[in-house]
């Protein structure tokens, strides 16, 4: 019988003992309020969240701009658009925002993904900054003009997108040992619950055949988790839910195979290894 992504979840992603996490809390030397930062097993990359790009743009007014500038309109009946074609619903709930919940789904078919190497060349900002983590601190230029501009989806934090989630988890497939089969465990920060139970951390089990299904777990708030590791901790990821951007730590033939993929965008950050 047809099993719905929820569904496969919830059947298939039962809770583990909290006790799991034991491991990354002697790692890391961390509580795990964030998430457990692994160090490189022996080598790590980080994934940079999605960002997009409307077709229309445009790049050089900010959402606060477009904002004021709907609400200053002389009549909303008669008044043109701000932006043709593009309507203002999807532009007030700026995705840029920190505090705002990404879908993690693709914008829709009028946006492209837009590289952070190629904002980093239109900006003249670095990637990531020298000693820095990938938080909402990258691209000073942008805030300093006003904020992100209209026609960027700015990449989310403490989650990634649906494709990239996706995609991760078929490179992980190519290299787990026991690839599809491999049994691994998934640790979900309390922040992203609405509470803060510490002594009993919420980590579920399954395999990673079916760790698609994660995205849409029923009784998980986040898209993504926290930590996720093989059950043989020969790697770990880590999607901080303060950062836009997930560690992966573990051997460099996976490394390679992210730095080198067509689809995710990864970056080594020796200062963050």
């Amino acid at each position: 019988m047809y099993e719905t992504s929820a569904a496969l979840a919830a059947a298939r992603w039962p809770l583990a003992a909290s006790a799991e996490t034991d491991w990354l809390r002697e790692l890391t030397a961390g509580d795990g309020l964030t998430g457990f930062m692994p160090p490189a097993l022996p080598d790590a990359a980080w994934v940079l969240h999605a960002m997009y790009q409307h077709e229309l743009g445009p790049l050089d007014m900010s959402y606060a701009e477009y904002l004021r500038a709907f609400l200053n309109r002389t009549s909303t009946s008669t008044s043109p658009e701000i932006i043709p074609g593009l309507d203002p619903a999807d532009v007030f709930a700026d995705p840029s925002d920190p505090f705002a919940k990404s879908t993690g789904e693709h914008p829709g078919p009028r946006h492209r993904r837009l590289r952070w190497a190629e904002l980093a060349l239109r900006t003249g900002d670095p990637v990531v900054a020298e000693g820095r983590l990938p938080d909402h601190r990258c691209f000073p230029s942008l805030r300093d003009a006003g904020g992100w501009p209209v026609g960027i989806t700015g990449p989310s934090e403490g989650s990634l997108d649906r494709s990239d989630w996706n995609r991760l988890v078929e490179i992980l497939i190519e290299h787990s040992p026991q690839g599809a089969d491999s049994r691994c465990l998934a640790y979900y920060t309390p922040l992203g619950q609405g509470a803060e139970d510490f002594d009993n951390l919420h980590v579920r089990a399954g395999r990673l055949a079916d760790a698609k299904a994660l995205y849409d777990h029923p009784d998980e708030d986040a898209w993504t988790p926290s930590n996720f590791w093989a059950h043989d901790r020969s790697w770990v990821l880590c999607t901080d839910y303060d950062l836009r951007a997930t560690k992966v730590a573990g051997p460099p033939p996976l490394v390679e195979s992210l730095l080198g993929d067509s689809e995710i965008e990864a970056v080594r950050l020796p200062w963050a290894a």
